[in-house]
């Protein structure tokens, strides 16, 4: 990819999207594809030089149309812009009352000397790689985890249908030696937890950091992003790590006790099929 974003979190959004993924560059914003997963609301953007302006909303939805208005498949309309201030500009008085949903995270970063185990982190799970070209039955275990934990409001097959695919797609981008994944799993064999990490020239993001509902709280998380970093650095040569979490979520202090810290605030706007009229 030539075009790189300024922000960190932007940056490594489209690191971790397919390989046969499009970047377009246009005048004040960047066109971003994933044909072969069109239900990515993330995956399926504009993402925008700057916030939005009055009279945004009507134009971005234009220029939306033009992008993705050939594929009905694309559904939902996705936009972002490069500031990692937490700039809104006037997201909410053009979006909002369209019906997207205004969305702020927070991206953690820490270099691979700076991340540390936590006290309490769990020694009694165990913590591997999945060999991405094989272990159908445990790849298929990470996908129903992700399915668990979903957001409130996707429907479960549909949800299904795109976590599979968007892990289909991960698979083929580690087989290529660009990270790996990591699980936690009971000395049983039951998977706990799971993440991914995708480096590209050092930038190393974590993706999908989940953990079974019944097994939450004690440990696991922080065990597996520890161990993970590890490896990745030691493997693939990642330098600096991103986590991005919604700025509401109870686990920013985690990332923070193992030693990531606060960088940026980005901010998009989503409208999802469910906020479409009839």
């Amino acid at each position: 990819m030539d075009y790189v974003p300024r922000s960190l979190v932007w940056a490594t959004d489209i690191d971790v999207l397919p390989l046969d993924r499009v970047v377009e560059r246009r005048d004040g914003y960047t066109v971003v594809r994933s044909p072969r997963n069109p239900a990515h609301y993330w995956g399926n953007l504009l993402l925008f030089d700057d916030p939005p302006a009055a009279g945004d909303g009507e134009r971005w939805e234009a220029l939306a149309e033009l992008a993705f208005g050939d594929d009905p498949r694309v559904r939902h309309r996705t936009f972002g812009w490069d500031r990692s201030g937490g700039v809104e500009g006037a997201a909410h008085e053009e979006f909002a009352r369209r019906g997207y949903d205004v969305e702020h995270n927070i991206g953690l970063v820490a270099t691979s000397d700076a991340v540390a185990p936590h006290a309490r982190e769990n020694r009694e799970v165990v913590v591997r790689s999945p060999d991405p070209e094989a272990d159908e039955e445990l790849w298929r275990a990470i996908v129903e985890l992700q399915v668990d934990g979903r957001e409130e409001g996707h429907d479960e097959a549909d949800y299904r249908d795109f976590a599979q695919a968007r892990m289909d797609e991960r698979r083929r981008l580690l087989a290529s030696g660009r990270g790996a994944w990591y699980v936690a799993v009971t000395r049983s064999g039951d998977l706990v937890g799971s993440l991914g990490i995708v480096v590209t020239n050092g930038r190393a993001r974590y993706q999908a950091v989940d953990t079974a509902p019944a097994y939450r709280r004690r440990g696991i998380a922080s065990r597996l992003v520890v161990e993970a970093a590890r490896h990745a650095a030691a493997a693939h040569g990642a330098e600096r790590f991103v986590i991005v979490a919604d700025r509401d979520y109870h686990a920013l202090g985690l990332y923070e006790s193992l030693g990531f810290a606060r960088a940026e605030h980005v901010v998009g706007v989503c409208r999802w099929p469910r906020s479409y009229e009839p």
